[in-house]
């Protein structure tokens, strides 16, 4: 098991992946948050499901940061 912190990522969120979308597109919108974040892929629009620790290993970079403000008004309140 790693140490490394868990990375945040928030709805709106557009992220840069490794290995490029068979379209071609290297970029994605993140649309869904939970243990299951989804992706829609901005060259095709095609919509997938990631597991979170498979989205950080394949994460590239942040091209452009969401609203924290909209993730936290639709995710549940942490106790």
């Amino acid at each position: 098991m790693t140490s490394r912190p868990v990375l945040e990522f928030l709805l709106g969120d557009v992220v840069r992946l490794r290995r490029a979308h068979p379209c071609g597109a290297d970029t994605w919108l993140i649309d869904r948050l939970g243990a299951d974040i989804g992706i829609r892929c901005q060259g095709c629009g095609r919509h997938v499901l990631v597991e979170r620790p498979q989205l950080e290993r394949r994460l590239d970079g942040f091209v452009q940061r969401g609203n924290a403000a909209l993730s936290a008004a639709v995710a549940p309140a942490r106790t």
